[in-house]
C-alpha cells in the first residue's frame, strides 16, 4: 500500500520508501525524501520562481536516467507550471517547485533538480552567472579549486563576489548574484573571463568543452550562462554511486583542499565531497552560505 502523507494541506502518495536507490550505502528512497523535508528551507530559495529542468533516477544511478524538462505525466494541478520560451517546442511550460509540497511531490520522482540563471518573470536575463569546473583527469578537485581562486579574484576585480559549491560529481560551481542582466552578456563575458584563465594559467585550465584537450587540466565550462541552459541546484542529490550533494563550500575550504601539495595527497581530493547525511550539519554550523545569492547588496553590475 502506497503511504498518504500531508504535506502543507496537500495529499502526497509517497511511493516504494523501501527501496534502496543506492547499494554502496543501502541508502533508501525514504531516507532521499527525508534528507528534502529536512533541508527544504535550504533548497527552496534556489528552486523558486525558477523553471525546473529534472534529471530522473527512479531505480538509482545504476538505473535508466532520463532529463525532462517537460512536467511529469500526472503532475497535480496544484504544482505550479511556467511558460518558457523554447524553440523547439513552442507553447513549452515547466514545473516551478515553490513550496514543500511541490519540493516532496518531485523528490517522490527521484529527481534531480536543475535550473537555469534566470526567473519565469525575466526569461533570458540573468541574475547570476555560473562557472561550472570540471576536472579532466588525473586532475581532479584540488584543481578545481586552484582555479577557483583564480577566478575568484579576477571576478572580485570587476567588483563582482563569487560563491563556491560544490557539482556533486568531481567539480565546483561558482556562483555570482548579478543585477539581472541579458543572458547573451553574461554568457560573453563568462566565455572571455575562461579564455583568460586559459592564456593565464595554460597547464590548468581549458575553456574549450573538447575532451582531447582536458586531460590533466579544468575545464571551465562558461557555457550554463546561456538562457536555454542549467545547472545542477544547491543542495539538490545527484544521480552518483553515492549520494552526493551539490553543496556549498568556504572559501576557506576551497583554500585548504587547493593548497595541498599535491593533488594526490591523501584525502585530498575527497575534502570537498559531500554526502546528504552531512549537509543538515554543515547547514548547522554555518548556516546558508549562498545566502548573499538573494541579497540585492551583494549582487554585482556585470561589466
Amino acid at each position: 500500500m502506497t503511504p498518504i502523507t500531508e504535506v502543507e494541506g496537500r495529499r502526497l502518495a509517497l511511493s516504494n520508501l523501501d527501496k534502496i536507490l543506492h547499494p554502496a550505502t543501502g541508502t533508501t528512497k525514504g531516507e532521499l525524501l527525508h534528507y528534502y523535508a529536512t533541508v527544504g528551507a535550504a533548497i527552496l530559495p534556489h528552486l523558486r520562481d525558477r523553471p525546473v529542468s529534472f534529471l530522473r533516477y527512479p531505480d538509482g544511478p545504476d538505473g535508466q536516467l532520463f532529463f525532462t524538462k517537460n512536467p511529469p505525466p500526472g503532475t497535480p494541478a496544484w504544482v505550479n507550471t511556467t511558460p518558457v520560451p523554447r524553440s523547439d517546442a513552442p507553447g513549452a511550460r515547466q514545473v516551478m517547485i515553490q513550496d514543500l509540497a511541490s519540493l516532496m511531490w518531485a523528490a517522490n520522482l527521484v529527481v534531480e533538480f536543475h535550473t537555469p540563471q534566470w526567473r519565469e518573470d525575466s526569461p533570458a536575463v540573468a541574475d547570476r552567472l555560473v562557472f561550472d569546473l570540471d576536472p579532466g583527469p588525473p586532475a581532479n578537485v584540488v584543481e578545481c579549486c586552484r582555479v577557483a581562486l583564480h577566478l575568484r579574484e579576477r571576478l572580485a576585480a570587476d567588483g563582482l563576489t563569487a560563491y563556491a559549491k560544490t557539482s556533486g560529481s568531481k567539480g565546483l560551481h561558482l556562483l555570482v548574484p548579478l543585477v539581472p542582466a541579458p543572458s547573451e552578456q553574461v554568457s560573453a563575458y563568462a566565455r572571455r573571463l575562461a579564455v583568460e584563465a586559459e592564456a593565464e594559467l595554460p597547464r590548468l585550465v581549458v575553456h574549450r568543452m573538447t575532451k582531447a584537450l582536458r586531460p590533466g587540466k579544468v575545464f571551465v565550462d562558461h557555457s550554463q550562462n546561456a538562457a536555454a541552459k542549467t545547472t545542477a541546484t544547491p543542495y539538490t542529490l545527484r544521480a552518483r554511486r553515492l549520494p552526493t550533494v551539490s553543496a556549498p563550500v568556504t572559501w576557506e575550504e576551497v583554500e585548504e583542499t587547493g593548497e595541498a601539495r599535491h593533488a594526490h595527497d591523501a584525502g585530498a581530493p575527497g575534502r570537498l565531497a559531500f554526502l546528504m547525511n552531512d549537509i543538515a550539519p554543515r547547514l548547522e554550523a554555518y548556516g546558508e552560505m549562498l545566502a548573499p545569492l538573494f541579497d540585492p547588496d551583494a549582487a554585482g553590475v556585470l561589466p
